[in-house]
């Protein structure tokens, strides 16, 4: 990328906008040609207009997010792509103003009142050809008004289990937990980890005429034609435990929740999983063993865990190294060391190449890695003990389970994932290890 100073929409150099000093190199875009086009139509159009050409190359560029934030000189464009946020654009004051205007109408939103958060929706049915969601969030910040925009997946794309990029004996694990008749399936990780496009896939793999498919979801994100799918509602009463209580009674084969946020629900989704129904469900644990010590903390008992529990699958999202722009290199003796390479026998992995199009990261897409626990008899005896979750996990691994770091190491040979992505699953995994690890020797001690 050229050092020079690029020129925005008031035709200054950013440095001289209201002539108040910008990092030039800060709000640099990556993508000099999406910059262009919309600098361009800035110029010459009203900025109401380019919200739908805005909201378009979002999607056009793989774009889970848009950022609008508020600086001392004006708003600055950021699109949240393969989970990394990167700059587009900055925009001066008034014409920011114009369209954040424009995208709360768009979303429903009160424009008159900027003072407290706010939450708004725009339905894929005002775009043609934008098959998506998106909600809106607003709050004020001290530089002025700041808008997220977070685009829904697409509702007619319906990954394949097989697609999602299981290894062998990952998918023959996951296949066997989903032929139970019965029993709690939990997928967990942080948020962004792709956890309801594997329980959407889980459930395209289960739905059948001879089963009775129920999903109680907040939002709907995909449709899944043959099922019967549950929108919550809080402003009517409409919330998880009331839609559950009304589905159990409605004869349901399986039953998939959107995400287990607080105990009573826990309770009622562990009731039915030990009464003839396969629940499938979310939740936030950081791996498949942190997923009991959450179902404790919600006030279930290590008796009923170990009864309920059929499997635990652990994921986290990894960038992918940009296909048309890498090449192979040999592991040096760090990336080894991760790798757990030994001996002297050169081994050959992948770099990406920073280029325009992949916004300079060598990056482009997102793989997911997996870490999947079947409740065998030795790790439903650990959790019945009421053995801490670093406990149980290492004794799923002594079962043959494929830790979420042996996961992603295979990824790096398979010249899918680079080290550094290794290094960020490691350094996540080992640190929420260490504060388990600590906690549990707290408890030993009093």
């Amino acid at each position: 990328m050229k050092d020079e100073a690029r020129l925005n929409v008031s035709g200054k150099a950013p440095a001289e906008v209201a002539g108040k000093p910008i990092r030039a190199a800060a709000m640099q875009s990556r993508n000099m040609a999406l910059v262009a086009e919309l600098e361009e139509l800035l110029s010459i159009v009203e900025p109401a207009s380019v919200a739908n050409i805005l909201l378009q190359r979002a999607v056009d560029h793989g774009a889970t997010d848009i950022h609008l934030d508020p600086t001392t000189v004006g708003t600055r464009i950021r699109f949240r792509v393969d989970g990394v946020l990167q700059d587009i654009l900055p925009i001066r004051a008034e014409k920011a103003a114009i369209l954040m205007s424009r995208i709360r109408v768009m979303a429903g939103m009160d424009i008159t009142d900027r003072r407290l958060p706010r939450d708004g929706a725009i339905p894929s049915e005002k775009f043609p050809g934008l098959l998506r969601d998106i909600r809106v969030g607003s709050s004020l910040t001290v530089n002025g008004e700041r808008l997220v925009l977070r685009l829904a997946p697409d509702p007619e794309n319906l990954s394949s289990l097989a697609s999602l990029g299981f290894y062998d004996d990952q998918f023959a694990a996951v296949k066997r937990l989903l032929g139970a008749p019965y029993g709690l399936f939990l997928v967990v990780g942080p948020v962004g980890a792709g956890k309801s496009t594997t329980v959407y896939s889980m459930l395209s793999e289960l739905n059948s005429p001879e089963k009775s498919v129920v999903t109680i979801e907040d939002p709907v994100e995909r449709r899944i034609p043959g099922t019967n799918q549950i929108q919550i509602d809080n402003k009517t009463g409409l919330t998880f435990v009331t839609a559950l209580r009304g589905t159990l009674r409605q004869d349901p084969n399986i039953l998939a929740i959107g995400e287990i946020r607080d105990a009573e629900t826990a309770q009622i989704a562990c009731r039915a999983a030990t009464s003839g129904v396969l629940v499938l469900s979310t939740l936030h644990a950081n791996n498949t063993a942190g997923a009991v010590d959450v179902l404790r903390g919600f006030g279930i008992s290590s008796t009923a865990i170990a009864d309920c529990l059929r499997g635990v699958i652990s994921q986290r999202l990894v960038r992918k190294i940009c296909e048309s722009s890498r090449e192979d290199i040999v592991a040096d003796d760090h990336a080894r060391r991760l790798l757990r390479i030994s001996g002297s026998d050169p081994v050959q992995i992948a770099s990406g190449i920073p280029t325009d199009t992949n916004f300079h990261t060598g990056y482009s897409g997102r793989a997911a890695v997996f870490e999947i626990m079947e409740l065998t008899r030795k790790v439903q005896d650990s959790i019945y003990e009421g053995e801490p979750s670093f406990r149980i996990r290492q004794k799923a691994i002594n079962e043959g389970m494929v830790s979420l770091e042996d996961s992603a190491r295979r990824k790096v040979l398979d010249k899918v994932t680079s080290i550094a992505e290794l290094s960020r699953v490691i350094s996540d995994t080992e640190q929420s290890q260490s504060v388990r690890n600590d906690a549990a020797d707290e408890q030993a001690d009093s």
